[in-house]
């Protein structure tokens, strides 16, 4: 199962108390203080793992709690101290703080690590307060308690290609062509309910390049309003370098206008609400006046695909083909099924995600 959103609920560990004691020794009768201070509570630390790729073991245990310091005793002892616990959680990452809804890390790298609730202090024991004037302590101190914090988790995955489009456009038989992401496929909307990830490669060594595509659910008009599935997997695409916009070119989508289709899934990326930008008008705006934006998504390099063109209507894909020319797009043909224009494609891809030579 999938989980891209999870609560939780850390407590590190209180401090342990410190101890009220005297020496107690032959020949010594009156010995001073002696109370060891109690022991520091257990941190909760939180560290970004490639071993995970979902927060569902957040969303059915989500409390944690450190261990508490252990309280001093005589003779000077301290209390040791408690043990401090580690949350996984993927790569990808976004820590939220639920009380003032900030952002409080966004975990982009492994093994990233940072404390998210600190452990409360150890009490000092009674030999602290003596003086010369009061050498009979019985003050001591009690442990602080540790930070008890609520955040909410919100996992962004990280590929370099986003496959968008409508349901059943091919996205999950395109990923199944190109790399070893085995999707469930079939013909009706929605057979995707979650992401899925593939890593495709091209060329061979010592020249072999690889990149990750992620196969998102199908959008469809209102989605960043909540219709479809679109609303609940957008924020996945946010963090990919490049977008492949697949377009069925063929009459067995019940769609008859391909260009209608382009049109409504770029604005439904336009309007998916997150991390605001600056920018002057939509490059997929019609003719007749320009969209303001202000959302990345919109902003994100892409590349348009007709797909099924072994069953394509000719006039469906020349209109498509012309339009993506008007707007300056890459623009390619294939069939998943016959394996068509796939080659050609892969190597585009990588052409496009290579870094810039300076």
């Amino acid at each position: 199962m999938f989980i891209d959103e999870a609560k939780i609920r850390v407590k590190a560990g209180d401090g342990g108390n410190g101890c009220m004691a005297f020496r107690r020794e032959k020949f010594v009768p009156r010995g001073g203080p002696s109370g060891g201070d109690g022991g520091r509570g257990g941190d909760v630390v939180m560290e970004s793992s490639n071993r995970h790729n979902t927060l569902i073991h957040f969303r059915y245990n989500p409390e944690h709690k450190a261990q508490r310091g252990e309280h001093g005793m005589g003779s000077n002892c301290t209390g040791l101290d408690g043990r401090s616990i580690t949350l996984q959680v993927p790569v990808g990452t976004s820590l939220f703080d639920m009380e003032t809804g900030e952002l409080v890390h966004d975990f982009k790298e492994p093994d990233e690590k940072l404390v998210i609730a600190k452990g409360g202090r150890g009490g000092r024991g009674n030999q602290h307060f003596a003086t010369s004037t009061h050498q009979a302590p019985r003050e001591h101190e009690l442990g602080r308690a540790g930070e008890e914090r609520q955040y909410r988790l919100e996992l962004k995955l990280l590929a370099d290609v986003g496959l968008v489009g409508y349901p059943n456009a091919g996205k999950s038989t395109l990923i199944s062509r190109i790399s070893a992401a085995r999707p469930k496929i079939a013909d009706y909307p929605f057979t995707t309910l979650e992401p899925n990830l593939g890593v495709v490669t091209v060329g061979e060594e010592p020249d072999l390049e690889s990149f990750v595509v992620a196969d998102m659910p199908g959008l469809i008009e209102g989605a960043h309003l909540g219709s479809g599935l679109g609303v609940q997997f957008l924020r996945h695409i946010e963090r990919t370098r490049l977008l492949v916009h697949l377009v069925d070119v063929s009459d067995a989508s019940g769609r008859p206008d391909p260009v209608e289709d382009f049109k409504v899934i770029n604005k439904e990326l336009a309007s998916f609400t997150g991390s605001p930008v600056t920018r002057e008008a939509d490059p997929f705006a019609d003719e007749d006046g320009p969209i303001a934006v202000d959302h990345p998504l919109a902003d994100k390099p892409m590349i348009v695909v007709a797909t099924k063109i072994d069953a394509a209507n000719p006039e469906k894909l020349k209109k498509l083909a012309a339009h993506v020319k008007r707007r300056k797009l890459e623009f390619h043909s294939i069939s998943a099924v016959t394996g068509q224009g796939i080659d050609e494609l892969k190597w585009a891809l990588a052409k496009r995600l290579r870094p810039t030579p300076n």
